[in-house]
């Protein structure tokens, strides 16, 4: 939604219900945000109340950031040009950066002053990086298609990748490698893939429900696996079958946290979890 800031921020997030634990909800919030006068994000509290994040920023652009923070990190630091471009990147404990911008060129040198070039082509969200010079000289560059699309990727050593993208969907539906074996991919309407196979000819498929669930996969060997569901809400499988016939069944929270695995000799392995979702015991 577009229009004029009406100045509120979202200052916490309270677990107010929990099924599993209804009579021990945290007397705390599960996370807590700090904002500046102008509105922009200081802080970040985790349900411990410790402080994880912070944020400085310019007195006289608001909303631009100068500095954050890792809790037990040190400070990162921004400098910008007078076009808003960050002009240095400063880490007191790491590698610090400087970026030099030219027309369709920019260049990063790290504190060690090892130096690497972009070469840009497109102007605003069509802009991409089409040829970049590393450090220790060599080169790759990229190719794009009218709308920024990748079409193909040449390596330091001159060798060619090719993609081939869907005009409407841009999914791949073509690899070609350097020595020119292909690989394709096909899709159904709802943009899953369906099927691919590789440059030695070989084809794995997939088969889904009406729901748009994985029902069915095939190996490039003809091996046919399975997956089952317990009802039509459930994006987890209940079970799977391979090709010899064997059959695993799994059983999963609300949540969709793994509860039990049967393997096909029948063994059972169960999970526990706490409320917030790890795995506190393996049986």
């Amino acid at each position: 939604e577009y229009g004029r800031d009406n100045g509120i921020r979202l200052s916490a997030v309270w677990l107010t219900h929990d099924p599993e634990y209804p009579e021990n909800l945290p007397a705390a919030p599960l996370v807590r945000y700090g904002w500046t006068p102008r509105g922009e994000l200081a802080a970040v509290y985790d349900r411990s109340n410790t402080q994880v994040r912070s944020f400085t920023y310019d007195d006289k652009y608001r909303g631009r950031m100068v500095a954050h923070r890792h809790t037990g990190r040190p400070e990162i630091r921004y400098r910008y040009d007078s076009d808003g471009r960050v002009t240095e990147q400063l880490n007191p404990a790491g590698l610090s950066y400087t970026y030099q911008y030219e027309k369709d060129r920019i260049t990063i040198t790290d504190s060690l002053d090892r130096r690497e070039v972009l070469h840009t082509q497109g102007e605003a969200g069509l802009k991409r990086v089409v040829k970049k010079e590393h450090a220790d000289g060599s080169v790759t560059q990229s190719q794009f298609d009218a709308v920024g699309r990748l079409r193909a990727q040449t390596d330091a050593a001159g060798r060619t990748t090719e993609y081939s993208p869907d005009v409407v969907t841009g999914l791949i539906t073509r690899i070609t490698t350097p020595d020119g074996r292909a690989s394709a991919f096909y899709y159904n309407h709802h943009s899953q893939l369906t099927s691919a196979t590789g440059p030695d000819g070989l084809e794995i498929r997939r088969e889904y429900d009406e729901w748009g669930r994985l029902i069915q996969e095939t190996a490039p060997d003809g091996d046919i696996t399975r997956y089952r569901y317990d009802n039509p809400h459930s994006d987890l499988p209940c079970a799977t079958e391979d090709a010899t016939g064997s059959r695993k069944t799994m059983t999963w929270s609300r949540y969709g946290q793994l509860l039990s695995f049967t393997d096909c000799s029948g063994y059972v392995t169960r999970y526990d979890h706490d409320r917030f979702g790890q795995v506190t015991a393996v049986h």
